[in-house]
């Protein structure tokens, strides 16, 4: 069986980039997001489709905004500066470089003679009252 996301029509907006809303979806006149529920209805050729971004939902969320209340597009990236192809060579070489890390025994620790438990830090048995030397 194969799980794939359902297609929806939320899934052709670009993240935080503004579309036109009768590109994307056609229908009825309907509300801005930020005017509120009071505010007049507005065609779709003059509403703007904006998907946010949801910390918890990958697909993330998308609101209608009028002309006055539609967030600015997110800014492009721009381009990395070439880095240099070559790499500066170290003066010590790659063995030097990455010393292997020190093992550290574990500590043996003391432990009751009668009850073969691990005595405290206070050198007393829990169990039975023995006390380590």
């Amino acid at each position: 069986m194969k799980i794939v996301a359902s297609a929806d029509w939320r899934d052709s907006v670009p993240f935080e980039n503004p579309v036109l809303v009768a590109e994307v979806i056609p229908g009825e006149p309907t509300r801005c997001f930020a005017c509120g529920p009071d505010s007049e209805l507005l065609p779709r050729t003059e509403l703007w489709a904006y998907k946010h971004r949801h910390p918890k939902n990958h697909d993330g969320y998308v609101r209608f905004y009028c002309a006055f209340h539609v967030p600015k597009a997110a800014p492009r990236p721009e381009p990395a500066a070439a880095a240099p192809t070559a790499r500066a060579k170290s003066s010590r070489p790659a063995a030097e470089r990455r010393l292997p890390k020190p093992v550290i025994p574990e500590r043996q620790r003391a432990t009751c003679p009668n009850c073969f438990v691990e005595v405290s830090a206070t050198g007393e048995c829990g169990m039975c009252g023995w006390t380590a030397a």
